[in-house]
């Protein structure tokens, strides 16, 4: 077998042929490309470093305790903190969130198991134009429906932080929708199938076989809108608006860390200034944080303490939802 294999030293086998050449058209053009492509990644990431150095930069002076646990100082004062907005920004993110995370993963379930044709179709595309409008669309919606809403709506007739949480929830829910769809889409139909095929209803093959599966993308989804949510300033304008004190209730104004740097960048005081910088860093953090956590979750096994915890309360969750409470 051997015998019929051409010598490497035969002057008619072309060794040459599998030696790159670096003169050739069309390796000079994939050069001149991949050098190309680099210097457009160089020249992207620029910009976006050179933000973040700015702003740890500006606003690492005013990390201190303070920062966490004191009030904004009144103009023309020095010290003070942020606390309160750090506070608020938590809070209404947490409404927004218990609004579109159950609104948005039965309604992915409704559109990945039980739908089909061209009303799920319309419906993702409809969901597709939602991600893309202005949050301060999404503010105006909260604020005629919520401040300017009728009395029997709760917190009607102010700004407060459940008018803010709307609003977040607006924004938040079709990137839950869009990712939670993708998920449920990529778990195999085979699984399904197998489910079913051992006595399993659709019902509990939905909830003890698919959503458990897709849950790591779930959760990466969830986080991003999170993130996305976190650092928005025009919906909280319209809704909750900003005050110097710590938050009352959901149905008060509520300060949020977005509008307090809307507010203070513009302050011709020079402490007010830098505890926007600070703020603009902790907002930074925050979405850091928050894509940290995205991408751990989305290396973690499906198996881990933390999705066995997860599962059991989404299913009891969505047991109570069936079964009407």
């Amino acid at each position: 077998m051997s015998e019929n294999l051409p010598d490497q030293q035969d002057e008619d086998f072309p060794t040459h042929s599998f030696t790159r050449s670096y003169t050739s058209g069309r390796s000079l053009f994939g050069i001149i490309m991949t050098i190309l492509a680099g210097a457009c990644l160089v020249i992207a990431l620029i910009p976006l470093f050179a933000v973040i150095i700015y702003v740890i930069i500006k606003g690492f002076n005013r990390f201190n305790l303070d920062l966490f646990t004191q009030l904004p100082p009144a103009a023309g004062l020095s010290g003070g903190g942020v606390g309160n907005a750090i506070v608020g920004t938590l809070i209404m993110i947490a409404i927004g969130g218990l609004i579109s995370v159950p609104i948005g993963v039965l309604a992915a379930v409704y559109l990945s198991e039980f739908s089909s044709g061209p009303v799920a179709r319309w419906i993702r595309f409809a969901t597709n134009v939602l991600s893309g409008v202005p949050s301060i669309i999404a503010g105006i919606f909260a604020y005629g429906i919520i401040v300017l809403g009728p009395g029997f709506i709760p917190c009607s007739g102010s700004f407060s932080a459940l008018a803010g949480g709307v609003a977040l929830a607006v924004l938040m829910l079709p990137i839950i929708i869009r990712t939670t769809d993708e998920a449920l889409q990529i778990v195999p139909q085979d699984v399904r199938w197998a489910s079913v095929g051992v006595g399993a209803s659709e019902y509990q093959t939905v909830l003890r076989v698919v959503l458990p599966a897709a849950l790591p993308a779930i959760l990466t989804g969830t986080t991003l809108a999170v993130a996305r949510a976190a650092g928005e300033t025009a919906p909280l304008i319209f809704t909750a608006l900003f005050t110097f004190f710590w938050p009352s209730g959901i149905c008060q104004p509520t300060p949020s860390l977005a509008v307090l740097v809307y507010n203070f960048a513009t302050s011709p005081f020079a402490d007010q200034q830098e505890l926007a910088w600070a703020a603009s860093l902790l907002l930074v953090a925050l979405v850091l944080l928050t894509s940290i956590i995205s991408r751990l979750v989305t290396s973690m096994s499906i198996n881990s303490p933390i999705f066995d915890v997860i599962r059991k309360i989404s299913q009891f969750a969505l047991r109570r939802i069936v079964r009407g409470g």
